[in-house]
């Protein structure tokens, strides 16, 4: 995928994420602070106005962009959070026209990693590396069973609806939700909700697209 073809994919993350407002919502008030759906579609309103029109060279100036916007217009832990998996990835990336899906791979993996030291949370925390984890480690396992980049995608989506329903099974270890205790178990975590959304939206574009 090059750098247009990742721009508009990522605007129809956008287009989903805003789209969500109420959804996120109505999870994140059960068990959270109930502000997570404005945060995003705050943060995804940011990402459209940034993206929309601009020319990109490379593929990482997309990431730089998506993650510096959400950083500066959404502010608290999300914007710090889902900043990071953006930029995070990117930092020391050799910068490409083009990417693989072991490219994609590869800047996830770094982000999560860098999320999870950042956070300290880990997969049965409730949080939303239990939908990143499971999301971004089936980039490179789609490298290594020869899947093609809509399958990839895919399978990325897939996995981490599967990680958005164990939160369902998961006692809170952060936020407001934690102060829940056994309450919490059978609702879905709010940020791995928004996770889930974000894979399937782009598994959902490479789809259509390419």
């Amino acid at each position: 995928m090059n750098a247009v073809q990742t721009r508009d994919m990522f605007l129809h993350v956008a287009d989903v994420m805003v789209g969500s407002e109420e959804f996120l919502t109505e999870i994140d008030n059960k068990i959270g602070d109930g502000d997570h759906g404005i945060g995003m579609a705050i943060g995804f309103k940011g990402v459209r106005k940034e993206l929309e029109g601009k020319e990109f060279r490379y593929v990482n100036e997309v990431f730089h962009s998506i993650g510096m916007t959400m950083l500066c217009v959404m502010g608290g832990a999300s914007g710090v959070l889902f900043g990071t998996v953006f930029i995070s990835g990117i930092v020391g990336y050799e910068d490409k026209e083009e990417f693989s899906l072991e490219d994609f791979g590869n800047v996830f993996v770094k982000s999560l990693e860098a999320l999870k030291k950042r956070g300290k949370a880990k997969v049965g925390d409730k949080t939303m590396i239990d939908a990143l984890e499971p999301a971004t480690y089936a980039l490179p396992e789609s490298v290594k069973r020869g899947y093609n980049i809509k399958e990839g995608f895919a399978y990325a989506a897939e996995e981490a609806k599967r990680g958005m329903e164990f939160t369902k099974t998961c006692r809170a270890r952060f936020g407001r939700a934690k102060y829940y205790g056994d309450k919490a178990i059978g609702l879905q975590d709010a940020g791995a909700t928004s996770v889930w959304l974000i894979f399937n939206a782009m598994a959902e574009w490479v789809r259509d697209n390419l």
